[in-house]
């Protein structure tokens, strides 16, 4: 291989990692929906705001360290609670990012509501004044299916076994209420909220499994969302990529970890390259002095 396509092939490995991560902190920040009380906060003396202000302060500090917190701030009459649910494979700091967005989405989109939750891509946030009557846990929210349907037979038969899947996966120790995996050509995803016992966990993606298939029927896609629960699934015909699942559910071709070190790799190849094509042409010149060539 002549210099200059050493340099070359250099060049373009550098430049290698400049090529699309997907999976970006942006989709996980999406917003899916909102769910706002008519009623409004009767704040005459501002104590209502300063409560969920001061309420809102707490997760968003919170999530900095766990997945899901729950709390409730304020005094006697004027106590909100709330909680916050990130998916169970992001970062505390992706967590963290996620749950910082939704304080002021909440003000623009549900001003003084007495209760509201915000879902977005990765995390939600949810609160309800004392005394509010919340639905039940596993009471269908909102759902969202694709409008193209799955052609060919057998696609609802490996949809059920792959929605069946999820009540296993949120159950198995150490998962946590979160379960992300694949049957043929069906991917899927479940999430509990943190404080919900295995069993009650089980019970919730179940119903949002047979919301899915009475709502959605073959849809190629879906997402679910209950009081406690979500869960959401993509049909792919060519089957489900083996590639590892993004926090946003798409596919994240490459890590930033396997960036770096690839990245180091190749400049260690390149010094290398560089010393031994810098040696060469040193020699030539060496040797052509001597023998006056």
């Amino acid at each position: 291989m002549r210099p200059y396509q050493f340099v070359s092939l250099f060049l373009f490995l550098f430049f290698l990692p400049s090529f699309p991560i997907l999976g970006s902190t942006s989709e996980m920040t999406n917003f899916v929906y909102k769910g706002c009380a008519n009623q409004k906060f009767q704040d005459s003396t501002g104590v209502y705001t300063q409560t969920l202000n001061t309420l809102f302060n707490n997760l968003v500090s919170q999530s900095s360290s766990t997945n899901f917190h729950k709390t409730t701030a304020g005094g006697g009459q004027s106590d909100i609670s709330g909680l916050f649910q990130c998916r169970g494979d992001l970062s505390n700091k992706d967590c963290n990012t996620c749950i910082q967005k939704i304080p002021d989405m909440s003000q623009k989109l549900c001003g003084q509501s007495i209760a509201a939750r915000i879902q977005l891509n990765g995390c939600y946030l949810r609160y309800e004044i004392a005394g509010f009557q919340t639905v039940g846990p596993t009471e269908l929210l909102y759902k969202v299916c694709a409008s193209t349907r799955a052609s060919g037979d057998g696609f609802l038969d490996r949809l059920e076994t792959a929605l069946g899947q999820i009540a296993k996966g949120v159950s198995s120790s150490g998962n946590k209420g979160f379960y992300t995996g694949g049957y043929q050509s069906v991917y899927v995803l479940g999430q509990c909220e943190g404080d919900l016992g295995s069993g009650d966990c089980v019970n919730c993606v179940e119903n949002a499994a047979m919301e899915a298939k009475s709502q959605c029927g073959s849809a190629i896609s879906a997402q679910i969302y209950l009081q406690q629960c979500y869960i959401r699934y993509t049909y792919y015909p060519s089957g489900v990529p083996t590639k590892s699942f993004s926090p946003s559910g798409g596919i994240r071709k490459i890590t930033q970890k396997t960036v770096a070190i690839v990245l180091g790799g190749l400049v260690g190849v390149g010094l290398v390259l560089a010393c031994l094509l810098f040696t060469k042409s040193a020699f030539k010149k060496k040797s052509y002095a001597k023998y006056g060539g």
